[in-house]
């Protein structure tokens, strides 16, 4: 229902379907993950600064869904990993490494616009 108010918000109404009841139930799952997350984060860390919601750490969850693929079940978390390892493994060699990885994904966001796992499945069909 969610993605028929989000392709065609008219015709999903004119179907019956009430957009705005829908809208504030995913809201409302996707703020309790969201806190819950959160809570569970503070819990292992022990604490959380400001610097958590900088713009570069508010920005690596994108990068991470951008990578492994938008439309792919598996995307964001193959894309989270991905993005770790060249993370962990650029940091160790230069200390230039944001822009090295910068460069990196703006590398492989040019050659697999859908993400790597939407290029597998573009490949497979």
């Amino acid at each position: 229902m969610l993605r028929a108010a989000r392709d065609h918000a008219r015709r999903a109404e004119a179907v019956g379907i009430n957009l705005r009841a829908h809208q504030l139930v995913a809201f409302v799952v996707a703020g309790f993950f969201a806190g819950l997350a959160g809570a569970v984060f503070v819990f292992l860390k022990g604490s959380v600064f400001p610097v958590y919601v900088d713009v570069a750490m508010s920005v690596q969850p994108l990068v991470m869904v951008l990578l492994g693929g938008v439309g792919a079940f598996g995307g964001p978390a193959v894309g989270a990993v991905i993005y770790k390892l060249l993370d962990t493994v650029i940091t160790r060699y230069t200390e230039y490494w944001q822009a090295v990885l910068g460069g990196i994904l703006i590398l492989l966001v040019t050659v697999f616009p859908r993400g790597l796992l939407g290029m597998l499945d573009r490949r497979r069909s």
